[in-house]
């Protein structure tokens, strides 16, 4: 499963994190997270798997499209 710009938006705020502090824990620069999550711009795979781990690492769950009753791909905190 891709990380989609909303869901790298919606995992940010679930654990309080801003755009600089995804991308010091990501090591990615502060613009690739900005022009993505604007949808100006997909990061290559590599970076996109870097900014899940991070947020995985934190506790964030990523939900695909055929979740449980989840009614389209989401996150969610870690139990």
């Amino acid at each position: 499963m891709t990380l989609s710009p909303a869901q790298c938006r919606a995992a940010r705020a679930l654990i309080g994190w801003s755009q600089s502090r995804l991308a010091e824990v990501a090591k990615v620069a502060p613009a690739t997270i900005a022009t993505f999550e604007t949808g100006k711009r997909i990061p290559y795979d590599r970076t996109l798997d870097d900014l899940k781990n991070a947020l995985s690492a934190a506790g964030v769950v990523f939900l695909d499209k055929g979740a449980e009753r989840a009614g389209g791909a989401g996150v969610r905190l870690a139990d």
